[in-house]
């Protein structure tokens, strides 16, 4: 049951924000049901998918329903926490004018890529496969429709490096925190020594 919950919130998550990239249906939604009416739409239907994503892959994982594909190499751990690192630091710069935040241009689709990957390569079993693989696929097709899209904002980079360093140390402190407090407790795996 879990892995069909699952598949459906990922189908569900990933129709909504694909659908995103579709300029001119998105426009004539929005003048269906105005910019807050599709707004509230998009928010219920894409929290919908994440939680049965969340729900899913918990029911997975405690279910019996595991299913090895590959055992990933112990070294790909060690990748996949660096590789965390720039994640979040990524999605900090989502927030904050930055040089980081022009250089990657979509930070945020930058962070999922690099999460989603890092997960991958440090997890070889079908839900891991399913979840982290549909996201990262997402994501390197969201960057692909921004860089065509003619109604993208770019982001300037200011003319200090303050929000850079912002950016990383904010970051570096984020990452520690998910490390060292959320991802063992939430998710029930450490990161950091097992």
């Amino acid at each position: 049951m879990g892995l069909i919950a699952l598949v459906l919130g990922l189908a569900i998550f990933l129709a909504t924000h694909v659908f995103v990239s579709m300029r001119g249906a998105r426009l004539t939604a929005i003048a269906r049901l105005g910019k807050i009416g599709y707004q509230t739409v998009f928010s219920i239907v894409s929290i919908a998918g994440l939680v049965l994503i969340v729900w899913g892959f918990a029911q997975y994982r405690s279910g019996g329903e595991w299913v090895d594909i590959w055992q990933p190499p112990a070294f790909t751990r060690h990748i996949a926490v660096l590789l965390m690192l720039f994640s979040v630091v990524f999605m900090t710069a989502v927030f904050f004018p930055s040089h980081i935040k022009a250089k990657l241009k979509h930070p945020m689709l930058a962070s999922v890529k690099t999460w989603a990957l890092a997960h991958l390569i440090s997890n070889g079993d079908l839900g891991s496969i399913l979840m982290f693989g549909t996201f990262l696929g997402w994501a390197v097709f969201a960057r692909i429709a921004a860089k065509r899209r003619v109604d993208d904002v770019v982001a300037v980079a200011p003319s200090g490096y303050t929000n850079d360093l912002i950016v990383v140390l904010l970051g570096i402190v984020i990452y520690l925190a998910l490390g060292f407090a959320f991802h063992p407790v939430f998710i029930g795996v450490p990161v950091f020594g097992r």
